[in-house]
């Protein structure tokens, strides 16, 4: 999980991140529905809750919590297996975030990521 990444020139901020990506997508129990307050420990801005009925929080929060947790336990609380395969095609996340997904889950990667990080 934790790979040595040694800097390129060219490389930027967030290809340095360590996303934090599950052994497997059944980990990721989170809710479906309702309201969802993210911890000031994943984003720091003025909205931190998103209704999960609403398709652009939805979206939001999803890319919030892709590109920021820190922890498996943020990512496996906050994300849902089956809301996250619905969503992927449209996340638009940071080409190294998408890498680690598609290597860890070769599903994800057949049906794609925001079409612009192909």
């Amino acid at each position: 999980m934790n790979e040595p990444r040694y800097t390129q020139p060219g490389d930027s901020y967030a290809s340095r991140i360590p996303y934090v990506v599950p052994v497997s997508l059944d980990q990721l129990t989170g809710p479906r529905s309702g309201m969802v307050e993210l911890p000031v420990s994943i984003v720091w801005g003025a909205q931190r809750v998103f209704d999960l009925g609403n398709a652009d929080d939805r979206l939001s929060l999803y890319k919030t919590v892709l590109s920021e947790a820190s922890t498996i336990d943020q990512l496996t609380s906050l994300v849902n297996k089956d809301l996250l395969i619905e969503l992927w095609p449209q996340l638009h996340l940071p080409r190294y975030c998408v890498r680690r997904w598609h290597t860890a889950f070769p599903q994800l990667a057949e049906i794609g990521a925001g079409g612009i990080w192909q």
